[in-house]
């Protein structure tokens, strides 16, 4: 393993806006603000950067681009406008900040190659920039408001390691169905509440049983959607002053698959979910889609409404695609990484499996070096690790 130098990055670039959405890094001011971390090997260059950046979280203390760095790859991670708060999170508004960093790159660090590598919830935003810059499409937000995404640079390659499909289908997956008053979260059909001794249906569930839940939890999110959309007009008429409002939906972590090992089989522990124990999970502050502007639902939580679905993407994808597997991930549903991988239009694309692998590889110094070594092959056999 090679030592490796972390660099903090500061990138900005113009944008004025009608409001602040996060305190001290985009706003009124007319510039946007980003901070990442490059890892760079010591005293082996390269012109080839692997670039990693999630939503909402900042990646430079998880294990795999660490790693992707101590084997000699020279790697970013790059933080959004939105890191550590996904509460006002714009998809789109992303893809400029990633835009940003790639023309950051290549006019200033001078790399020629750059690799968008997606893990985790950055796999569905890289799939939305790369098919976007390959082949612009979208002029607006889902709330309506203009973006010009005409001047995304595109990879050269793509990695997509343990990621899912998008925010919007996680959601989908993960929000409890048994919420009856929104205002009030104790109000619960106990027949959908998975946690609840009085449900009659226990693990294993029937697929009936299951196509009920699932379509429960669609049910819910689309009238949360009508919800904001009604808010959201009401906002836009200027009767209330207002230019956004700030929106709280209770209990959002109950996925089946956490009680069930039967459903989507894969390597993963029972009871159990990527934020432990998942009935402490769903009552949660930290659960997924907790908080959220009404924008930002639209944008990254709607079923309906969000363009950055990794499968309406995909088709539009058409450089070289190294996907990758975790078995034993227990945040991604197993059959997230195989749906992207069949729905990608390139040519030259490998699917790949890390047996064993939990989604952080956490205690896991094998798997994970697995991982490096499958990535680090995959880039020297396309002429791409310079």
């Amino acid at each position: 393993m090679n030592a490796v130098s972390a660099e903090w990055v500061h990138v900005a670039y113009r944008e004025t806006s009608a409001m602040r959405e996060v305190y001290g890094f985009q706003g009124t001011q007319g510039f946007v603000n980003l901070e990442g971390i490059l890892f760079k090997p010591a005293k082996i260059p390269s012109r080839t950067l692997l670039i990693y950046m999630h939503p909402a979280s900042t990646l430079q203390l998880l294990p795999v681009p660490r790693a992707m760095a101590a084997a000699g790859m020279h790697v970013l991670c790059a933080g959004s406008r939105y890191a550590r708060n996904d509460t006002p999170l714009i998809m789109e508004k992303i893809l400029l900040d990633y835009a940003a960093y790639v023309r950051h790159a290549k006019e200033v660090w001078g790399y020629e190659k750059i690799i968008v590598a997606g893990w985790s919830g950055g796999g569905s935003l890289s799939a939305f920039y790369q098919a976007q810059a390959e082949r612009p499409t979208v002029t607006q937000t889902p709330s309506g408001e203009p973006v010009d995404l005409s001047g995304l640079i595109p990879g050269d390659a793509m990695i997509w390691q343990a990621a899912h499909l998008s925010r919007a289908d996680v959601l989908a997956d993960f929000i409890d169905p048994s919420v009856l008053d929104e205002h009030d979260p104790t109000l619960r059909d106990p027949e959908l509440d998975l946690y609840d001794p009085r449900n009659p249906h226990k693990p294993p569930y029937d697929q009936t049983y299951l196509d009920h839940f699932r379509a429960a939890q669609l049910t819910r999110i689309r009238r949360r959607t009508v919800l904001v959309k009604e808010l959201l007009d009401d906002l836009k008429s200027g009767r209330t002053g207002e230019i956004e409002r700030g929106l709280l939906t209770h209990r959002t972590m109950a996925d089946p698959r956490w009680l069930d090992a039967t459903i989507d089989r894969n390597d993963r522990k029972t009871s159990w979910c990527f934020m432990g124990d998942p009935q402490a999970s769903n009552s949660s502050p930290a659960g997924v889609a907790r908080f959220s502007t009404l924008r930002a639902w639209l944008s990254q939580w709607s079923f309906d409404d969000t363009q950055a679905k990794a499968l309406d993407n995909a088709p539009q994808i058409t450089v070289p695609l190294l996907a990758i597997e975790n078995s034993a991930d227990d945040a991604v549903p197993q059959p997230h990484t195989r749906l992207f991988h069949d729905a990608v239009s390139s040519v030259d694309k490998q699917f790949g499996m890390i047996h064993g692998a939990n989604h952080y590889y956490s205690d896991q110094s094998a798997e994970l070096g697995q991982a490096v070594t499958m990535v680090q092959s995959w880039l020297r056999a396309r002429n791409l690790l310079e």
